[in-house]
């Protein structure tokens, strides 16, 4: 009862690439960059089993960033000659690359990275991916025209690694869209059939993660933007809980979501955010334990799974590891105030 997990990333060691940036340079080139991305994996692997967590991730050590680390090895996109575009809606600019032609994997993308992952924890692993739709809003299209048709595109190739995932002997892949967030009735009308064909015929556990972004300053002030309730889940929940999709991560810690939204997921896990990826403050215990007690006014504890709000990449190392401690921890003392209340 009450599982702990990240929701994906975590900070990158200053000995791997450069520290606090959501894209940081990577320190080292060639079999040295490799090996320090094996090393770095590793580390996080023990880290989380030491902090107590139930389910464990590679951190994402391997990638950039959580959309570009899977789309270097697609045929058809050009890295070579990025462009400035508005992503999530315009709320901030970056480079990014181009779709040029019909896509395609090279071959495997995620396979060291996962067999390392399998390899070093006897726990539940859980691999994650970038969402079609948030693939979609993070390049720049000069091929298909249509944002749909590539977001389909996209999917079948998801599809093929996510598959390839499972064989590697990953318990959960989830796929992370936090432009639902910022299209909700494109979401809701084509973003969660374009999921589920990402996800399609998948025999472990899947999932997906909506969140209101990392924690910088582009996306603190868009929240600032939201007022008093953040009801973006609202338009999508309903779809997804019509889904193949077995888990759903959300945001809840120090957010404005209203509680409540939480039980349009009726009949998923949901894997409720207890950790504040926009603050640096480590919460308590008894925090986690509160927010977990909030959550099960609205979800049932058997499918109740203590998360972080979003991935931790852009945080310090130290930070990160405290607030790992403190999910495990809170969760625990949820546990405990549930056993003595019965």
């Amino acid at each position: 009862m009450f599982e702990t997990a990240i929701a994906g990333s975590l900070p990158k060691p200053g000995w791997l690439a450069e520290t606090n940036k959501l894209w940081p340079k990577w320190q080292a080139e060639g079999e040295a960059l490799a090996q320090a991305k094996r090393d770095a994996t590793l580390l996080w692997i023990k880290t989380q089993e030491d902090a107590g967590l139930d389910v464990i991730g590679d951190g994402e050590q391997s990638r950039q960033h959580f959309v570009h680390g899977f789309l270097e090895q697609v045929e058809g996109i050009d890295f070579e000659h990025k462009v400035e575009m508005g992503i999530r809606n315009d709320r901030y600019k970056a480079m990014v690359p181009q779709v040029v032609g019909p896509l395609r994997l090279k071959g495997r993308v995620h396979e060291m990275e996962a067999k390392l992952l399998r390899a070093h924890t006897t726990r539940k692993t859980k691999f994650t991916l970038p969402g079609p739709m948030t693939i979609v809003d993070t390049v720049a299209d000069r091929h298909y025209g249509d944002r749909v048709a590539m977001a389909f595109a996209f999917a079948d190739l998801l599809n093929q690694e996510a598959r390839a995932l499972e064989a590697d002997g990953i318990d959960i892949v989830q796929f992370d869209e936090p432009a639902f967030n910022v299209y909700m009735a494109e979401a809701a009308d084509w973003g969660v059939k374009a999921l589920e064909r990402a996800a399609e015929g998948l025999r472990c556990t899947t999932a997906v993660h909506i969140c209101y972004g990392y924690g910088i300053s582009a996306n603190i002030d868009w929240k600032h933007t939201l007022g008093e309730q953040w009801r973006q889940y609202e338009q999508v929940f309903p779809a997804l809980a019509k889904s193949c999709i077995d888990q759903v991560s959300l945001e809840c810690i120090h957010s404005k979501v209203p509680p409540e939204l939480m039980a349009l997921l009726a009949g998923k896990d949901v894997m409720v955010g207890v950790i504040d990826v926009a603050s640096d403050t480590v919460e308590t215990p008894e925090e986690v334990a509160d927010t977990i007690g909030r959550a099960l006014q609205h979800v049932p504890r058997e499918r109740l799974i203590a998360c972080t709000n979003c991935g931790l990449a852009p945080m310090s190392r130290a930070v990160a590891e405290a607030k790992l401690r403190a999910l495990a921890d809170g969760a625990a003392l949820a546990r405990e105030r549930l056993a003595a209340a019965r």
